[in-house]
């Protein structure tokens, strides 16, 4: 909570002017306590996993009636209907209701001990900019090490099989998994907030973002136009959707978000043979079709 009553009163302690957003922010919060403000997060993430898959269950639908959108499906020859979708938000939903948002309301003194603040001044874009990079560099990290281990034997049999449900992964089954990995993942989530904690704005924005990576990543689409095709070493949802589509064999593309982990240990090897393999048999495809075409003679 803001520990002043007015607008000048801020103003006086920071010896300037308040912004038009650090105005706003102090109108929003400064009545409310950090507690209320950590628990946005549990609304961010009913309503980011609610409404930003939306636009892929229409996309999937649309292909009943049109196959437009079959040029961009990673794996054109799955489709899923609308009882589909269903199943899997609802079976998400009861898993953010008990496990999820339950673990938000009780995990508040962790952010006091790191020291999330949600005062003024609010921090700069460059601030929260770097902040985020941090924090997606080491939930990566963390993520790969763990995801591997959820595909040793036991892990794979007791808790990760879950996920792997979906061979052909969707935008709502991005968090489906046993409420025990949910558990466990959620250490890479805050680890790097931990590392370098930041403002409460920060830490929404990052909470937001990741589930948004998340759906994106298991969205089961490929779009030429998605803007994190021009984040450096970013896997996206080809990258991730071979990882689905080898299931429980898979010891490739571990990584959450980048591929440097996956390229530096070596777990991409089975995902770049694979890629290669096609761009040949695709680059021989079009060969002898422009053979026939132009009446020539086949090799």
């Amino acid at each position: 909570m803001i520990p002043y009553v007015t607008v000048e009163e801020v103003s006086t302690a920071l010896g300037r002017n308040l912004t038009r957003l650090e105005t706003l922010w102090f109108d929003y919060s400064a009545t409310k306590s950090d507690y209320y403000l950590y628990c946005h997060n549990i609304l961010f993430l009913f309503a980011i996993f609610s409404f930003v898959s939306l636009p892929l269950v229409f996309i999937e639908l649309s292909r009943s009636t049109s196959d437009w959108f079959d040029r961009y499906k990673i794996q054109p020859k799955v489709k899923n209907s609308f009882s589909d979708f269903f199943r899997c938000y609802k079976d998400v939903m009861k898993m953010f209701i008990l496990v999820v948002g339950p673990l938000q309301l009780v995990s508040y003194p962790s952010i006091q001990m790191i020291e999330i603040r949600s005062g003024l001044p609010l921090p700069s874009l460059m601030e929260i900019v770097a902040q985020l990079v941090v924090y997606f560099l080491v939930e990566d990290y963390t993520n790969y090490w763990i995801h591997r281990f959820f595909h040793s034997k036991w892990g794979y049999e007791k808790f990760h099989h879950v996920h792997h449900e979906y061979t052909a992964p969707i935008g709502y089954a991005a968090p489906y998994a046993h409420w025990a990995e949910v558990l466990l993942l959620g250490i890479p989530t805050f680890l790097g907030p931990a590392i370098a904690p930041g403002h409460m704005i920060t830490f929404w924005l990052w909470i937001a973002l990741r589930q948004i990576e998340a759906i994106e990543t298991h969205s089961g689409y490929d779009f030429p136009w998605t803007l994190t095709k021009y984040i450096p070493f970013y896997g996206g949802a080809e990258y991730h959707d071979y990882h689905h589509y080898v299931g429980g064999q898979s010891q490739s593309n571990f990584a959450s978000v980048f591929t440097y982990c996956d390229y530096i240990y070596g777990t991409d090897k089975g995902y770049r043979f694979q890629k290669k393999l096609l761009q040949q048999i695709k680059e021989s495809s079009k060969k002898s079709n422009k053979q026939i075409n132009g009446g020539g003679k086949l090799d």
